[in-house]
């Protein structure tokens, strides 16, 4: 269990910087290099592989050399931590909203 908390931790932390989840989104698109993506934001070529990093550290994305050159992609199954806890939240909040629709309804004259 404590597994899955540090995996949804990283997950949160990659996906709370703005430009990471715009690095992301790009990926979503398809594989791309560094050198493309720096050429798409606003952030230098550092900043970009920093962003990677934290990425594929979370296990969002994944990398691949060719050459001199690393390309990158979105790995779908990093994201399923947090779909786990999405669901698991959408369930507890389902249930309770009913709850709380049953007591107004009972308060209501």
């Amino acid at each position: 269990m404590q597994r899955v908390a540090v995996a949804e931790n990283k997950i949160f932390q990659a996906l709370a910087d703005p430009n990471r989840r715009a690095i992301l989104v790009s990926l979503t698109r398809g594989e791309a290099a560094v050198k493309d993506l720096t050429a798409r934001f606003d952030i230098s070529q550092p900043a970009v592989s920093q962003h990677l990093a934290a990425l594929k550290g979370a296990g969002l994305v994944k990398g691949r050399r060719e050459g001199r050159c690393t390309y990158y992609r979105v790995d779908p199954r990093g994201m399923k931590p947090l779909i786990d806890w999405i669901a698991h939240y959408r369930a507890f909040w389902s249930e309770h909203v009913d709850r709380l629709e049953q007591l107004l309804e009972k308060m209501d004259p």
